[in-house]
C-alpha cells in the first residue's frame, strides 16, 4: 500500500474512531419471547421518589412520548397494556486532562532533588478540565397483563450543565436513538 494512502486511511480511521467516542451509549435488552405487536396502550408508573429536576423530568417524559405515540402506541391515565417505568440521573466524573500520564516517565538514575521534584518539570499533572456531568436514563417496560418485563433500555449522554439547551438537545437525541430500538425488530 502506498504510503499517503496508508496515512489516509489511518487518519479516517482515527476520526472515526473519535466521532463515535461522542456519541451516546445505548444498551437494551428485551424478551425474544413476546410478541410486541400485541400492545398498543402505555401507563407511566409513577416515580420511586419526586424527580429532583422535575421540569427536565417533564421534558423527558413529553419526547418519550412523543417517540412512541410515532410507533402506535397510546399514553392512557391507568391500565395500559404496557407500564413504562423511567429511572435515570446525573453523574459527575473528572475530564482528565488528555497528557496526563498514568504512570511516570522516568527512565534512568532518579532525579535529583530541586524544585521541579514534587510538581514535574511542566507542572502537576493534576490539573483537569471541568467536571463533566453524564446523563443516565432507563426506561423499563412492564406487560401488565404477566407483570413481566419485556424491554429495557439504557441510554448515556455527556453534557454540558453550561449550556442548558444544547444539553436539552442531547437528551432528547439519545432518547430519540435508545426508542429507535423499541419495539426489537424480529427476524
Amino acid at each position: 500500500m502506498r504510503p499517503e494512502l496508508k496515512r489516509t486511511c489511518i487518519c479516517l480511521l482515527m476520526a472515526s474512531l473519535s466521532l463515535s467516542s461522542f456519541a451516546q451509549k445505548v444498551k437494551v435488552g428485551y424478551d425474544k419471547q413476546t410478541n410486541f405487536l400485541n400492545f398498543k396502550s402505555y401507563t407511566w408508573a409513577e416515580p420511586a421518589m419526586p424527580p429532583v429536576r422535575p421540569l427536565l423530568y417533564e421534558s423527558i417524559v413529553a419526547s418519550i412520548d412523543s417517540q412512541l405515540k410515532t410507533k402506535g402506541l397510546v399514553r392512557v391515565g391507568k391500565d395500559g397494556d404496557l407500564t413504562l417505568i423511567p429511572a435515570g440521573g446525573l453523574d459527575f466524573g473528572f475530564n482528565v486532562a488528555a497528557g496526563t500520564p498514568i504512570l511516570p516517565t522516568l527512565g534512568g538514575p532518579p532525579p535529583m532533588i530541586d524544585a521541579t521534584m514534587w510538581t514535574g518539570a511542566t507542572g502537576p499533572s493534576n490539573l483537569m478540565a471541568p467536571l463533566v456531568s453524564e446523563g443516565t436514563l432507563m426506561l423499563t417496560f412492564v406487560d401488565r397483563s404477566t407483570n413481566k418485563v419485556i424491554w429495557t433500555g439504557i441510554v448515556r449522554e455527556k453534557l454540558d450543565i453550561e449550556r442548558k439547551d444544547k444539553s436539552l438537545q442531547l437528551v432528547t437525541k439519545a432518547i430519540g436513538k435508545l426508542l429507535k430500538r423499541f419495539p426489537p425488530t424480529t427476524k
